[in-house]
């Protein structure tokens, strides 16, 4: 078959290249700057060259392709650049799907998060659950809106099927929770709020679970694709326990939310990085939680373990 999508030279979008390739069928995909897109020429993807903002060429990506995945997406926590996640996260899906649309692809599938959900507050919902309050970030603001945007087309008549991940990890993961697997691991002293957790999918469930939503997703349904649940200190936790090395400090919640508001204050004047910022600290109090009996039971999805996934992480990074 033919499969088409943007985000191939990111984490799940890399993942999601790769296994179609190894099962033998044509990708293509839109990248930015082909120069740097070296994984995916070797693993014989067609590249078209241009970005979110470009309608001819998502229109030449979505030609002639059966699946088109849109997995392109901005993550970033503690950011002052809000505008960059409205632009790629929310124009540029309406501009992805609106492409799909107009060429008339068969199947998409669009890669949205349990984020848009924000703080669960330690409740596992389903895909019913509708968050109404305020969203911690831009992130989980800006991906809801984008969530928001894929109803719409799929009432438009747009064959759409929407996946949920949850925190994806895995080898070559440069997001945040990558970067603490990694210190963790190295033994480097990592500090962690309290309280904050999130359900854990290895990359490559998370990828096959696209595949799965492509073959046997219902149009206009959505499938969280929620790995098992853990806090964030506990996750770390089962890092130090495999390496050997020691577990990360796990700062108390109500610690945690009277610095995030001082730091409110200081950023008014001054730019704090992640994580040291106040964006950065009420996510880390967040509880992500989902469920996957939806996926499981019309997808067949399943996810690894936690212990599996992590030992397999750190095997892959130490030899990377």
């Amino acid at each position: 078959m033919r499969y088409s999508l943007t985000g191939a030279t990111g984490f799940v979008g890399g993942a999601l290249a790769r296994q179609l390739r190894e099962a033998g069928h044509e990708v293509t995909a839109l990248v930015r700057d082909p120069a740097r897109a070296e994984q995916l020429t070797a693993l014989g993807v067609s590249l078209v060259r241009g970005d979110l903002d470009d309608s001819e060429a998502l229109e030449r990506t979505c030609t002639g392709t059966d699946v088109f995945f849109h997995v392109a997406g901005w993550y970033k926590v503690g950011t002052r650049d809000k505008a960059e996640g409205w632009r790629v996260n929310v124009d540029g899906t309406r501009a992805a799907l609106t492409a799909a649309q107009r060429t008339g692809v068969p199947r998409v599938v669009y890669t949205s998060t349990l984020a848009v959900n924000s703080d669960t507050k330690g409740k596992v919902v389903d895909e019913t659950y509708r968050f109404t309050g305020q969203h911690l970030s831009v992130y989980d603001e800006t991906k809801a809106q984008a969530h928001d945007v894929a109803h719409e087309f799929a009432d438009a008549g747009l064959p759409i099927v929407i996946v949920m991940p949850g925190l994806v990890y895995g080898p070559g993961d440069t997001a945040l929770s990558g970067g603490l697997i990694r210190d963790v691991a190295a033994g480097r002293r990592v500090l962690v709020p309290g309280g904050g957790g999130g359900c854990w999918g290895h990359v490559d469930d998370i990828a096959a679970g696209h595949i799965l939503a492509a073959t046997r997703g219902t149009v206009g349904e959505a499938y969280m694709l929620a790995g098992p649940r853990a806090t964030f200190v506990q996750g770390l936790n089962r890092v130090a326990a495999i390496a050997g090395t020691r577990r990360p400090t796990a700062l108390p919640a109500a610690m945690v939310s009277a610095t995030a508001a001082v730091l409110g204050q200081v950023e008014k004047v001054a730019h704090l990085p992640a994580p040291y910022n106040a964006e950065s600290m009420r996510a880390g109090l967040a509880t992500y939680y989902g469920t996957a009996e939806k996926a499981k039971a019309e997808l067949g999805w399943t996810c690894r373990d936690l212990d599996t996934g992590l030992r397999e992480t750190l095997a892959a990074n130490s030899h990377s």
